[in-house]
């Protein structure tokens, strides 16, 4: 468990990039795009992501970002 406590927005953009990690890995895990495209993310869990990192102050910070992801899903 994390050790600092995070506030509600830095929670929320962490989950939500959480969230956004599980989604891709979801669109490559799944069976192959017809016509060989690329997998689709959906535009609403970018979005999602995009908007908690602004409510939090972490646009363009992903040295923190990435610390409070690290630390949020350390495993004890």
């Amino acid at each position: 468990m994390p050790t600092a406590v995070l506030t509600d927005h830095e929670r929320a953009a962490v989950q939500a990039y959480v969230r956004l990690l599980q989604t891709v890995r979801a669109c490559f895990d799944g069976p192959p795009a017809a016509g060989g495209r690329p997998p689709l993310v959906p535009p609403s869990v970018l979005a999602e992501a995009e908007r908690a990192l602004d409510r939090a102050g972490l646009a363009g910070n992903e040295e923190v970002l990435f610390r409070l992801v690290r630390d949020w899903c350390a495993q004890p």
